[in-house]
């Protein structure tokens, strides 16, 4: 029995690209041994057929996954240290630390926030988003810190999920950019889609998803901005995106903005471990209530300590 297929279609031939290498880099949540797996267990077909990993795909082929259900058991509690910002009997709102799995996937079944949520909430979450996602309304990526909403039942997942399709729920982030930005606010709008060859990545390509993204500068360091940035569109990666597509990627982010961090690196001595991108404030509609309410996540050590580094190093050039 599977859970969910997935149709994909080659859209141009790749000679050079093996099949397991190409599924890997399109969904970038699953690793490329995990791939393979599929395709050894048969769940994996091109046409109609099973391949093996080193086929190369041809233009007008269809590739079927067939993703197998991940068991209830496999979802097990797990006593994961929470920051709980909020909570009552429909939902509750965390601090989500960088370097935590929002929920689990074929091939990374633990230690997510998924598996800390069923021990704190004791499995009273929404069934909505099914055994491997409960209570999961929307997500952030690994490596972005901050707010994030769960539904403790179906009909607050129900009327999250709303909220968040009708672009009622308010999200503004705090992000550390490479350089000083010229302009102290402005718009992004700039449509965004898969990258054309690096297939692990976003990139503003023309006919992508509309996307739109606010900014105003919050303080300028050396050789970096601090910016609030608010988004009128969730796409994947989109801060990410819209800021290297600006020329002031995130500090810290090594997958659209390496060469400006190894050059803020060699100017500073300043070098992040991950992006410094936090989901700083939430706000809507109490699903039961209707009453408005904004949630605030504190920036965490790591993203106040690159900051106070860059601060000083401001402080030593306007002195020097």
């Amino acid at each position: 029995m599977s859970n969910r297929i997935e149709t994909i279609v080659i859209e141009h031939s790749l000679p050079s690209e093996r099949l397991d290498a190409f599924l890997s880099a399109k969904l970038t949540d699953v690793s490329r041994s995990t791939i393979q797996r599929l395709m050894a267990e048969g769940h994996v077909l091109v046409n109609g057929k099973a391949t093996k990993p080193n086929y190369r795909p041809r233009a007008g082929e269809t590739v079927t996954i067939s993703w197998p259900d991940v068991k209830p058991d496999e979802a097990q509690p797990e006593n994961i240290p929470l920051t709980i910002l909020f909570e009552d009997k429909d939902m509750l709102v965390v601090n989500k630390p960088a370097g935590l799995v929002v929920h689990p996937a074929f091939g990374n079944e633990e230690h997510t926030l998924v598996n800390a949520l069923l021990h704190h909430c004791k499995g009273k979450l929404s069934g909505i988003g099914g055994v491997a996602r409960p209570g999961i309304v929307h997500r952030l990526d690994k490596e972005t810190s901050g707010c994030l909403v769960v539904a403790k039942n179906d009909l607050t997942h129900q009327n999250l999920s709303e909220q968040f399709a009708g672009r009622t729920v308010q999200k503004i982030y705090h992000t550390i950019a490479c350089g000083n930005l010229p302009r102290e606010s402005g718009k992004i709008i700039a449509p965004i889609a898969r990258h054309p060859s690096q297939r692990k990545r976003m990139a503003v390509v023309e006919g992508g998803r509309e996307s739109k993204t606010s900014y105003q500068v919050l303080e300028k360091l050396n050789q970096a901005t601090l910016v609030e940035v608010y988004l009128h569109t969730g796409r994947t990666h989109q801060i990410r995106v819209h800021l290297q597509h600006l020329g002031f990627p995130v500090v810290g982010d090594s997958v659209y903005g390496k060469r400006q961090n190894l050059r803020l690196t060699e100017l500073t001595g300043v070098k992040a471990a991950r992006q410094m991108l936090h989901a700083w404030k939430l706000s809507l509609l109490h699903p039961r209530t209707q009453k408005p309410k904004v949630f605030e996540a504190p920036w965490p050590e790591d993203f106040a300590g690159i900051l106070a580094e860059l601060r000083l190093k401001a402080k030593a050039c306007r002195l020097g």
